[in-house]
């Protein structure tokens, strides 16, 4: 049977070239075109203003990871930017579950991809004679870069304070995942300067612990994870599925505001993110978190997540760094 990605319209190329390999595609307001010829036109808002609302996901064996979770949250950040898609969500995301598995088949069997969805709201109008465009749509998919924390599940990750802060929400409210994401950069690059390699830290202004620029955070005290609230964090879908876990374990699992003081006497820190799953962070600040080593509760929740997905996490990630010839 004909899959219904690949009965859309493909846009023929501008010059003669020879054809991309099977599978290598990207999708764009409804059409397929060879994933190398995805671009932005330099006059979308998205280019102009940065005025871009995305969703990551990634695969396992090719198949999306908790799509429903994140289609709800698009589709609120969606709500919150004001752009209406003129098309259903549900059918984008249908989209991409198909384009993640044409586009897994031209790898190797035990690889998977990254997935990203975005969405601007088209045409600038101030650079297209005051006239306003539909926004854009495009789903694209990538190979995930293992290399950057296979070590990490062993030996994790150091994290440091920062002067830079979280976006007030009288800006944009944290619960809009956008691609206005400056403050992430200089944050990190903060960071990078004082511990190479070690991620920033975001706090509010009066304090709170949000996240860091790819992860959200919990910590671990006496068993019990506490977690920031959704005022101070975007909504993590790798943080919810944590929380499931967690509870599959009967570990306790608590909301409340955290200080960096929190993280600097937890028993246990952990990050989570859709490429990677979760990781621990082992140091704050130059010193040892706990035993300065991957502490029990972040083992058990690696070991149920890779029960879930059936595939060995960290395995699947040192392998695929091993075979890339590169660790990070």
């Amino acid at each position: 049977m004909v899959s219904r990605i690949a009965r859309m319209k493909t846009p023929a190329d501008p010059a003669p070239q020879s054809a991309p390999p099977r599978g290598e595609m990207a999708w764009v307001d409804g059409s397929l075109i060879p994933r190398q010829s995805l671009a932005v036109p330099v006059g979308d808002a998205g280019f102009v203003l940065g005025a871009t609302v995305t969703e990551q996901l990634r695969t396992f064996r090719g198949r999306l990871f908790m799509a429903d979770a994140h289609q709800e949250r698009l589709h609120e950040s969606l709500q919150i930017v004001g752009i209406d898609l003129g098309r259903p969500l549900a059918g984008v995301f249908a989209a991409a579950a198909e384009l993640a598995a044409c586009n897994h088949a031209v790898g190797l069997a035990d690889d998977d991809l990254g997935l990203v969805i975005f969405v601007t709201p088209g045409d600038q109008p101030s650079q297209h004679r005051g006239m306003r465009g539909s926004p854009r749509v495009v789903i694209h998919t990538f190979p995930l870069a293992f290399r950057l924390w296979a070590d990490a599940y062993e030996h994790g990750v150091p994290l440091r304070s920062v002067s830079v802060k979280q976006v007030p929400d009288a800006c944009w409210p944290v619960q809009a995942k956008v691609r206005s994401r400056l403050h992430y950069f200089l944050a990190d690059r903060e960071a990078h300067a004082v511990e190479p390699g070690a991620k920033a830290v975001v706090c509010h202004l009066d304090g709170r612990v949000s996240e860091t620029s790819t992860a959200n955070i919990a910590i671990v005290r006496d068993g019990i994870i506490l977690a920031p609230p959704a005022a101070d964090a975007l909504a993590g879908v790798s943080l919810r599925c944590a929380e499931s876990l967690a509870q599959s374990l009967a570990i306790t699992w608590n909301i409340r505001s955290l200080t960096e003081q929190d993280l600097a006497d937890a028993d246990e820190i952990l990050l989570t993110s859709t490429p990677n799953c979760i990781l621990p962070a082992t140091r704050f600040n130059g010193h040892a978190i706990g035993t300065g080593r991957p502490g029990r509760v972040y083992q058990s929740l690696l070991a149920a997540w890779t029960s879930l997905v059936g595939i060995d996490i960290a395995a699947q990630a040192r392998a695929r760094a091993e075979s890339s010839g590169d660790r990070a």
